[in-house]
């Protein structure tokens, strides 16, 4: 029975150890792209990725924003019953 288990634990170790190993330090290649100085702020530095998660946050935040507006306006001016 124990030897069931300690051959599963060497197989996932070896599984999990294995497939660390094979991927690629990027690190360096990142720090460099965040590093360049190209005029662009660093949240944008990434690509259209960035961008498009950019100006999809400004637009919520001006729509969001304009509904607070308007809500507070609707309740600051109530309408008169009859």
């Amino acid at each position: 029975m124990y030897r069931h288990v300690f051959a599963l634990q060497q197989v996932a170790r070896r599984t999990i150890t294995s497939s660390a190993r094979r991927e690629r330090n990027r690190v360096p290649e990142k720090q460099k792209l965040f590093q360049e100085d190209n005029g662009l702020p660093v949240h944008l530095k990434g690509g259209a990725t960035d961008a498009l998660l950019y100006r999809a946050t400004m637009g919520l935040t001006v729509f969001g924003t304009g509904y607070v507006l308007y809500e507070l306006w609707k309740a600051s001016f109530p309408q008169k019953k009859d």
